[in-house]
């Protein structure tokens, strides 16, 4: 499935992850036509979508910093370390 991020999509990942609560919300209510119950459905997709992927965004991100993070506190034991340490 193409995900169509155009101007009528949320543009952060609680905006998105609401309105696709009301969607499921709506979807598990019932009462609307199937022609309905599919353009709800395909928006939910697409905004699934979207959330899945700001979540990858910021899993990235955090293991970006948790590496940083890990490489400074190594350089900072190496230089604490000092050179008898390579012995």
């Amino acid at each position: 499935m193409v995900v169509d991020v155009s101007d009528d999509y949320p543009a952060n990942y609680e905006a998105a992850r609401a309105e696709l609560r009301e969607i499921v919300g709506k979807l598990e209510a019932g009462g609307q036509s199937l022609e309905d119950s599919l353009t709800l459905w395909e928006r939910g997709e697409a905004l699934a979508a979207i959330c899945a992927r700001w979540l990858e965004g910021a899993s990235a991100k955090l293991d970006e910093a948790i590496k940083a993070h890990d490489e400074a506190q190594d350089r900072a034991r190496d230089v604490t370390a000092g050179p008898e340490s390579a012995l």
